[in-house]
């Protein structure tokens, strides 16, 4: 398996086909205009489906959104080290990405694209690829539950076609305190599949700050990359 960048792959559910989307989304803030939002922060690690992106090292990660009404795009970017898997050279991985998120009865969507581009490359393996995504959640009181699926036509290192699927739980216990968790299984037609999973708590101490300590784990055998571990994360946003 290609673990470099092992399961860049997450998200959506089936939905139902040839529906109509409601508008509700587009009337929700057809008064208002396009609003500019910044996050940045750091971890202990770069955990992505259960695999470390940094390896085993610290990170620390900024990004942009744009959104106008259902719309969305914006801009993400990380330190990264594979070079566990070999590749010595790539140091930063930079995300662009855009989508829409309507609503369909109760049910909140999320469907889009996104580019997982990546700095210092090595000359002729690439890293970078695409992937596209549809999520649905829906909110029972303070328990949210959601499914994922994201493919990409060509992934990383070019391994071939693949998929990753997702469910996910959340629970507000407070406008500060929530539990959350995931099981998602990571597919790639030219290399190994695996089953991942995370359990985690996220706590906000002052408003637009979030501390999060998870516990992520797979199935992967002898890749410590993929061993399961405590990641903890603090992330401001304005």
């Amino acid at each position: 398996m290609n673990f470099r960048n092992a399961a860049k792959l997450s998200a959506a559910a089936a939905l139902v086909a040839g529906a109509s989307v409601s508008g509700a989304a587009f009337a929700q803030d057809a008064a208002s205009g396009p609003t500019v939002s910044f996050n940045f922060g750091a971890a202990t690690d770069y955990m992505f489906r259960g695999v470390s992106q940094t390896n085993e090292k610290a990170q620390a990660f900024a990004g942009v959104d744009l959104s106008y009404n259902m719309f969305y795009a914006g801009a993400w970017t990380s330190n990264v080290d594979f070079s566990n898997a070999g590749d010595t050279s790539t140091s930063q991985e930079v995300d662009l990405y855009a989508g829409v998120k309507p609503t369909l009865g109760p049910i909140n969507l999320d469907l889009g694209g996104i580019y997982y581009g990546y700095l210092d490359q090595p000359t002729g393996s690439p890293v970078d690829y695409w992937e596209f995504y549809g999520k649905a959640s829906h909110a029972f009181g303070p328990l949210t539950v959601g499914a994922a699926a994201f493919w990409s036509p060509e992934f990383t290192g070019k391994t071939g076609d693949a998929w990753y699927f997702e469910g996910n739980a959340a629970y507000a216990v407070n406008d500060k305190l929530s539990f959350s968790g995931a099981l998602g299984h990571q597919s790639i037609d030219l290399a190994s599949d695996y089953t991942t999973w995370n359990l985690g708590v996220s706590y906000m101490p002052v408003s637009n700050v979030t501390l999060d300590v998870r516990y992520h784990d797979t199935d992967i055998k002898g890749f410590d990359a993929a061993k399961g571990r405590v990641v903890a994360s603090l992330k401001a946003a304005f």
